[in-house]
């Protein structure tokens, strides 16, 4: 067997770079999604089921804010939106069904 040595520090600090990073503007990102659907009567659960259709379509228009606000590339701006939309999607079903 062997005497290696192991540097806590170096490990844990290793593990904390290989988290991803938080995406800047994900908070912007839901309230806009939360706007697009309140102004457009845009609902995201209808009878209790996610409106898919009205998903893509607040995070199409919170993505395209998105990427004018932090100029960054269409994959990435989507993907922010995306999330955010979804969030918002299983809260107001979550509160529907309570």
């Amino acid at each position: 067997m062997s005497n290696r040595s192991l540097s806590w520090n170096s490990a844990l600090r290793s593990l904390k770079a290989d988290r991803q990073a938080v995406v800047p503007g994900l908070a912007g990102a839901r309230a806009l999604a939360g706007t697009f659907s309140r102004t457009r009567k845009l609902p995201l659960v209808v009878a209790g089921q996610y409106d898919r259709s009205a998903i893509m379509q607040c995070a199409i228009l919170a993505a395209k804010s998105h990427q004018r606000q932090y100029g960054s590339d269409w994959g990435t701006a989507l993907s922010v939106a995306l999330k955010a939309t979804w969030q918002l999607a299983k809260a107001a079903r979550a509160k529907a069904t309570h």
